[in-house]
């Protein structure tokens, strides 16, 4: 009875076999500096991830008092000061998730570890965390592109871990946030219903308050805004620069440059990149024929 169970299971294994995911590569943090947090039914994995690109902090422009705050923060939590939880908000393509790329491959030798978890896995956050605790290095734990609708309760498990929990999250580690939303949550009419005027102080109703509580928990908010003209084509003219030859920057380049805005209603750094990619390209493509 024995053998004929052992020979099914082992059927069994055979043809489920090829349907499983491989085994993840462990995450050795003396050599990695980035990984993707991956939630599962039985908890949680870290995938290493190499590092995206090279940017530097020089690239992005534009932004510089919120890079120097950024920097300054970081840099802080890296030397074992007080710093504080992050979130990056503003409007799209401002450079937000470019800021934090840039971060890592500029503060990565000083120490600093990124791990990114995604909107949909925060439910396991306060797990990740927990197992952080015991390792040595230092860590950011990044939400790209933050937002929660009214119905979501994943947003609880980010106010525990911010400060919500007893324990409170290891010295060990901060989490930063990009967001187009300041308050992270939806805002409508309705819920300035509940809001009232006591003397001369407007106070809030539980709705409002509901969603301030949780931006209210990073301590340092840095606003991104749409660049006006001369930082846009000071962009444009940087990427040009680096994807292609300065020589590539021209009258003609910049009335193109200033078109390429006009055509996709804003101006941005995503902007300025996706035109100079776009600019250079073609001029390489043409000038080999």
């Amino acid at each position: 009875m024995d053998a004929e169970l052992t020979r099914r299971l082992s059927q069994l294994l055979d043809r489920v076999e090829h349907w499983l995911p491989p085994v993840p590569e462990q995450v050795d943090w003396n050599n990695h500096v980035a990984a993707l947090w991956q939630r599962h039914p039985l908890g949680g994995r870290l995938v290493p991830v190499a590092p995206r690109d090279a940017l530097t902090l020089d690239d992005l422009l534009g932004i510089e008092r919120q890079k120097l705050a950024l920097v300054d923060n970081t840099q802080a939590f890296l030397q074992g000061y007080p710093a504080n939880h992050a979130l990056l908000w503003g409007s799209r393509g401002s450079g937000k998730s470019s800021l934090m790329r840039a971060l890592l491959n500029s503060l990565s030798d000083d120490g600093l570890r990124m791990i990114q978890v995604d909107r949909h896995d925060l439910a396991s956050l306060p797990m990740l965390v927990e197992e952080l605790r015991a390792v040595p290095q230092r860590f950011i734990v990044y939400c790209d592109d933050l937002s929660f609708e009214g119905h979501d309760d994943a947003y609880k498990a980010l106010k525990s871990v911010l400060d919500g929990a007893l324990t409170g999250p290891p010295e060990n580690v901060l989490l930063y946030a990009t967001s187009n939303r300041r308050h992270l949550l939806p805002e409508s009419m309705d819920d300035n219903a509940g809001s009232r005027l006591v003397g001369n102080e407007l106070h809030h109703g539980d709705a409002v308050e509901e969603k301030i509580s949780l931006s209210d928990r990073f301590g340092l908010w840095l606003g991104f805004h749409p660049f006006d003209q001369d930082v846009y084509l000071e962009a444009c003219c940087h990427w040009i620069s680096q994807l292609g030859d300065p020589k590539d920057w021209n009258a003609e380049s910049r009335a193109e440059a200033i078109r390429f805005a006009t055509l996709r209603g804003g101006r941005s750094g995503r902007a300025a990149w996706q035109f100079a990619t776009q600019w250079v390209g073609r001029k390489r493509l043409h000038g080999k024929r």
